[in-house]
């Protein structure tokens, strides 16, 4: 009995291993040796305990995914050599998510999120009833990798800086599809609005107070613009951007 559970914990662990995955900041290809950064050495040799021989996945966000094999491990250093293509590369659909910055606890959960459901861009919007305006882009950019590797996605989304409702509406290319969430709920659903939902488009989700008055006129006016409620149970901020990608996923994205 005490060899089948030595054998499993050996599966478990070399199931682990092999769920091991990370973004690397170059291009990627087979035969190529490359080296792993400090963060990353770190985390493959004492937080995975990998050793020479051992294997992983790395991608680069825009030639797919490969497998490697460790070569060399140093004090800080690592190199690898790629041994060959796992997943060919696969770009997610045409969705941008806008939205207020919240607390940081909670613009954290709409980053991590964000990147799991397929938006291909992020941008943070300072409108009026904005409460937490400070933007930490270094910190939501390695949110942004850390969850594109956890949730097995190949195209990196990219992250603006922090800009105004005013200058958004201003350089806003109208063949993008604007979709704002009105809690007013004088707005349509999604499922009543479904082919109105073709890419390319952008979620817009507001604060905690939601869009002023002023501002929902303004959008209300916009040609390109769609007004949707979600149910009539008052959302918080960053459940409303997660159920708003979703929505826009299953009707008009890769969960179609």
């Amino acid at each position: 009995m005490q060899s089948v559970f030595l054998i499993y914990a050996e599966f478990l662990k070399m199931s682990q291993k092999n769920r091991i995955r990370l973004m690397m900041p170059y291009p990627l290809q087979t035969g190529a040796v490359c080296r792993a950064d400090e963060a990353q050495t770190h985390y493959l040799k004492n937080v995975m305990r990998l050793k020479k021989g051992d294997r992983f996945f790395a991608f680069d966000g825009q030639s797919g995914e490969y497998e490697c094999v460790i070569d060399n491990i140093g004090k800080k250093e690592l190199s690898f050599t790629v041994i060959k293509k796992a997943y060919e590369f696969e770009k997610g659909a045409d969705i941008w998510l806008l939205f207020a910055p919240l607390k940081k606890e909670n613009t954290d959960t709409v980053i991590q999120k964000a990147v799991e459901l397929g938006a291909s861009k992020i941008i943070p919007v300072k409108t009026e009833y904005t409460q937490h305006a400070s933007v930490k882009k270094e910190r939501y950019l390695a949110q942004i990798i850390e969850a594109a590797e956890q949730s097995r996605r190949q195209d990196i989304p990219t992250l603006d800086d922090l800009t105004t409702f005013d200058s958004l509406i201003k350089n806003w290319n109208p063949k993008r599809r604007l979709i704002y969430l009105n809690e007013s709920g004088d707005g349509q659903t999604f499922a009543q609005l479904s082919d109105k939902l073709s890419a390319p488009a952008a979620v817009f989700i507001g604060p905690e107070g939601g869009f002023s008055q002023k501002e929902l006129e303004i959008l209300q006016k916009l040609s390109y613009s769609i007004n949707i409620s979600l149910p009539k149970r008052i959302l918080r901020a960053e459940t409303a951007a997660v159920s708003a990608l979703s929505c826009w996923q299953a009707f008009a994205g890769d969960w179609k």
